[in-house]
């Protein structure tokens, strides 16, 4: 993804001969593609550490229902 990133820095950078159309395109990637590692590398973490609480709450819930049994 970063590799991505920098490769479309010069989109962004663009001059001369449709360098206004080059330059709306590589800011819109650029900008999408940081959104989404900067989200991906936040939210990934996140969301294993909440399911893996509600996984833990299900098997605590499972176990107490079996001993009850």
């Amino acid at each position: 993804s970063f590799a991505f990133i920098a490769g479309v820095v010069p989109l962004v950078l663009a001059t001369g001969a449709g360098a206004e159309m080059r330059h709306a395109m590589g800011i819109a990637v650029f900008a999408g593609m940081l959104g989404v590692t900067l989200f991906g590398l936040l939210l990934t973490p996140v969301f294993y550490v909440v399911v893996r609480r509600m996984a833990l709450k299900r098997e605590n819930r499972v176990d107490s229902h079996d001993q009850q049994a």
